[in-house]
């Protein structure tokens, strides 16, 4: 009957495509948004559970209380509604009618494919419990509580991030216990005690839930095991979670700390809130991460995203790695210098390059050859540092560019904008920059700072004059191949000067900066 559906379109305008997969209360497929021209993902409850007046009910309950939750690590809803079969009628009262949620769909595999494979690496197993704890957190706080926490409901993005699905919409333990009608209900490898004892479900049982996915997660299986559902679910009524150290002995104290409250019997014991848990897991990922020294992929993403608490416990090099790679590049600069001077060819600073016009009363300032740092605060990572010593090596010929922005905006998760500082120690009171480009068109304003803080992971949403950095100085809402724009500095000397791109040229991907030029 399922495929019988594909190619019809839901509320005039979700064309289902193909089925992605099906559960005992819905269906789900892969539709295409007409209107809006983009994948989704719907779930179409089957029609025999709607004929159900609470079922149906619960349904569209739920699915208004998910709507309402916004959050990165949640799959987003995107609309909802109900569709009448043709035995309703178009005057029906809705109750033959089948509902369905639409869903942003996540091109990736689930977390449960990935543990198929083996275990995973201990930090990035504990990257992903964090990431499911924060959505589950936002659901928390608007009183939705997911019931059927497991890795088969996490999906995992192109990029690495996890993202739940699957909020408590379909999958309900009955009033009555775990079993209706003799069928088991949900999924038992990962329910907690008082699921399976058919008693309230709150959202410990949801932390329940996640402290057998951590466990599978660093291990590679699920604890407990049997020949039927409910086998399984009175294991986990009566028994306690194995240690996890006895599976994995590399796993820390603090790991296997984690798991065991996650997943205690005693629910006074249990974590009371997904917030304690949160910071416990927190901490211990700084902890593995320091014993490895070493953290790739979403790991990194999450190490940035830690309170400062739990970062200090974190190696140098990992708190403040984008310091520690330009420490790195800095002592290469420096012995690089010196075997220049001891071969006899040393020099100071970058000079001026050819053709800046000087006008009277201006003096062009002779920048260090590493005086150039990229700035992308509000971006995920550093933007082509590796260009950057371009845009001061006194050569036109030489660029520095942004990344490809193809939706043509410098638009951000934290903010808009990138561009160059420039460190013009001990400080300067700059009253003109020329910019030279082989990209005109682009928008430009110009900030200035002594002390700024570096240390904000990227994506950080604080501003840039709240990170201290003073301005704008200067403008141009349109920069031509060779501009000057005016400093107003109010006679201040500053050590560092940015220059912050607004805006793309016109129709263009990025924009590239061949010579930056301060004047006094």
């Amino acid at each position: 009957m399922s495929n019988a559906l594909l190619g019809t379109l839901l509320g005039g305008r979700y064309r289902l495509d193909s089925r992605i997969g099906a559960g005992g209360m819905s269906t789900v497929y892969l539709a295409f948004d007409t209107v809006l021209e983009r994948p989704v993902a719907i779930k179409l409850m089957h029609r025999h559970i709607a004929s159900d007046a609470d079922q149906l009910e619960r349904f569209r309950r739920e699915a208004k209380a998910v709507a309402q939750l916004n959050h990165p690590h949640i799959v987003t809803v995107i609309d909802a509604g109900e569709e009448l079969g043709e035995e309703d009628g178009a005057d029906g009262d809705g109750q033959g009618a089948t509902p369905y949620i639409v869903f942003e769909y996540v091109d990736g595999e689930t977390l449960k494919a990935l543990v198929r494979e083996g275990p995973l690496e201990i930090t990035q197993a504990l990257a992903y419990a964090i990431e499911i704890a924060r959505g589950l957190g936002a659901a928390h706080e608007r009183h939705i509580v997911h019931r059927d926490v497991k890795p088969h409901n996490v999906l995992l993005t192109a990029e690495g991030r996890a993202k739940i699905t699957d909020f408590g919409i379909a999958r309900q333990l009955s009033q009555q216990g775990l079993t209706m009608d003799g069928r088991v209900l949900g999924t038992t490898d990962y329910v907690s005690p008082e699921q399976a004892l058919g008693q309230p479900v709150t959202g410990q049982s949801d932390i329940y839930s996640l402290g057998i996915v951590l466990y599978e997660l660093l291990t590679g299986e699920v604890p407990f095991t049997g020949d039927t559902p409910v086998a399984v679910a009175m294991r986990h009524v009566r028994e306690d979670v194995p240690d996890v150290q006895r599976l994995r002995p590399e796993v820390s104290a603090a790991t296997a700390a984690v798991v065991d409250r996650a997943t205690a019997h005693d629910l006074a014991r249990r974590y009371a809130d997904i917030s304690a848990l949160l910071l416990d897991l927190e901490e211990a990922l700084a902890i593995e991460a320091a014993r490895t020294g070493q953290a790739t992929g979403e790991v990194t993403s999450v190490l940035r995203s830690l309170p400062l608490r739990a970062r200090r416990r974190l190696p140098w090099n990992m708190r403040h790695r984008s310091r520690w790679l330009a420490s790195f590049a800095l002592l290469a600069v420096i012995v690089a210098l010196v075997l220049i001077a001891a071969a006899g060819h040393t020099h100071s600073g970058t000079g001026v390059v050819s053709g800046v016009s000087t006008k009277p009363g201006f003096v062009p300032v002779s920048l260090a050859q590493n005086a150039a740092h990229d700035y992308n605060p509000f971006g995920t990572g550093p933007e082509n540092s590796g260009q950057v010593d371009n845009a001061v090596d006194s050569d036109p010929n030489t660029t520095w560019s942004t990344a490809h922005y193809y939706e043509d905006t410098l638009k951000k998760a934290g903010g808009t904008g990138v561009g160059i500082y420039l460190d013009a120690s001990p400080g300067v009171v700059a009253r003109q920059i020329e910019l030279q480009t082989p990209t005109p068109g682009f928008g430009v304003q110009i900030f200035a700072s002594n002390n700024f803080d570096a240390s904000l992971p990227y994506g950080d949403a604080t501003t840039l004059n709240a990170r201290g950095w003073q301005g704008p100085l200067g403008s141009d809402t349109s920069v031509h191949s060779r501009e000057r724009i005016p400093i107003n500095t109010s006679g201040h000397r500053f050590r560092y000067y940015l220059v912050w791109l607004t805006t793309l040229p016109p129709g263009q991907e990025l924009a590239s900066i061949a010579e930056i030029t301060l004047f006094r």
